[in-house]
């Protein structure tokens, strides 16, 4: 797997990889997180992305020349309590499903921790959805972080985490 600086030439790959999320978790019954529609096609969605494209944070994962899975590596949402220390913040994670099973999203996650440490920085953030089972929360334990707090953004729930990289 490379993974390498996105660039503004990755937002239809980026728009893609969200709608791949999207409908498999819609097939699931799981429009929690995300909710039903594509993002490819909806102009917030599509500027939330091109910020990210221009933000110098994107970075996205390729397996066999192919995007697999993007990550967003910047400042903590407002919505979040701020950090007692300086950090690095997962903004945004999202794996292509044609690449399920290969590691994607904990390849990035791994990725944004050695970003981390190269700053000279002791704390990685990331917050999920934390509705429905509960299994985004528990996916990111799996990849080394520890729940910090539960928050709401209207009545969407959701898990802020941390990590020392």
């Amino acid at each position: 797997m490379h993974i390498r600086p996105g660039t503004p030439g990755d937002i239809p790959a980026v728009l893609a990889m969200f709608d791949s999320a999207v409908a498999w978790l819609t097939a699931r019954g799981r429009t929690g997180q995300w909710g039903d529609q594509p993002f490819t096609g909806n102009p917030r969605r599509t500027d939330q992305v091109t910020r990210w494209a221009h933000s110098g944070g994107m970075h996205l994962a390729e397996r066999d020349g192919l995007p697999a899975g993007c990550i967003v590596l910047g400042d903590a949402h407002d919505y979040v309590n701020p950090a007692p220390e300086p950090e690095l913040y997962v903004q945004a994670l999202v794996t292509d499903r044609r690449h399920a099973g290969h590691d994607v999203g904990r390849t990035l996650l791994d990725h944004a921790a050695h970003q981390a440490r190269e700053r000279g920085l002791d704390l990685l953030r990331v917050d999920c959805y934390a509705g429905d089972d509960g299994r985004l929360v528990a996916y990111y334990e799996s990849c080394g972080f520890t729940r910090q707090a539960p928050f709401t953004v209207g009545e969407w729930p959701g898990m802020l985490l941390h990590r020392r990289p």
